[in-house]
């Protein structure tokens, strides 16, 4: 079985995001709480641990948050991005100043806990149809400026990435077909656009608009809002006039009481938004002790 590698955040990548966060969080005079209470001088460890079961995701935000407070701030991360903790688990272990410690705190278990979250809560799709060959994607519904972390999130949960922006697939919708003239022309047209490594994916909610795909072509077909019984005639049309080579992704109801069902039709990729927007966060805690 091939690995499915995490993709790497590298500071650089998420230096400017961090940094814009604490710099909302130290306002106009910094950390006026720690600056009156603690000396210059005092040295501080602290322990990162989870409070509940979950898949742990955004370490390098957090350790990014605490270097860019203070690059004296040691960060060690005891699991990695992707790893499942149950209650109590150590997650990071972080020392050096106190001050900076203190400041870079809440920013770093902003990330930590939110993208945890995202990651917790995909892994409970992923798990729910892991028999299948499905794999549940997370779509652009995602909180402004945090997208590329929070698909990140979902790949660290087990899920699978759909398209990033507007700009690296085209993705043919139902406003795009009436605009467009139709279905066909609307292929057509994105075919004579399309360079030979943009795929071209189109969205249909009837077995008869699925037939016209099937006749013209498509990368990839969106299957919107089929109940199970429709998807399961759609793979058999698929498989009869293609062989299956059209990739076919649904979308539309599902959580995590319909994905089972959905999956089973036989499907490749089940696209939701609620991986990224309706996931809780996952309770970690930092606790400090003198150094």
């Amino acid at each position: 079985m091939t690995t499915a590698f995490l993709p790497e955040l590298p500071l650089l990548m998420v230096e400017d995001q961090v940094r814009a966060a604490l710099l909302e969080d130290l306002g106009r005079a910094g950390d006026i709480t720690s600056n009156a209470t603690i000396g210059p001088e005092r040295k501080a460890t602290a322990q990162m641990n989870s409070r509940e079961a979950g898949v742990i995701s955004g370490l390098p935000l957090a350790q990014a948050a605490f270097r860019l407070v203070d690059p004296e701030i040691k960060f060690e991360a005891l699991v990695n991005d992707g790893a499942r903790v149950e209650p109590g688990a150590q997650i990071a272990r972080i020392s050096g100043p106190a001050r900076g410690l203190l400041s870079a705190e809440r920013v770093a278990l902003n990330y930590l806990m939110h993208l945890s979250g995202i990651a917790t809560h995909t892994a409970r799709f992923a798990d729910a149809i892991a028999h299948t060959k499905a794999k549940v994607t997370c779509t652009r519904k995602t909180i402004p400026g945090l997208r590329g972390v929070e698909k990140y999130a979902v790949r660290c949960g087990g899920g699978s990435s759909h398209r990033y922006g507007l700009d690296d697939a085209i993705l043919i919708k139902d406003n795009h077909i009436v605009v467009a003239g139709g279905i066909a022309e609307a292929l057509k047209a994105a075919k004579a656009f399309a360079g030979h490594l943009v795929k071209i994916e189109i969205e249909v909610d009837t077995l008869e608009q699925f037939e016209v795909v099937l006749k013209e072509g498509a990368d990839v077909c969106l299957l919107d809002n089929m109940e199970p019984g429709l998807l399961r005639q759609a793979v058999a049309m698929n498989k009869s006039m293609h062989g299956g080579r059209i990739t076919l992704e649904a979308s539309g109801n599902v959580n995590l009481d319909t994905i089972k069902a959905i999956a089973e039709t036989g499907v490749d990729y089940i696209s939701t938004s609620k991986i990224t927007m309706a996931a809780p966060t996952l309770d970690i805690g930092l606790d400090m002790a003198i150094g």
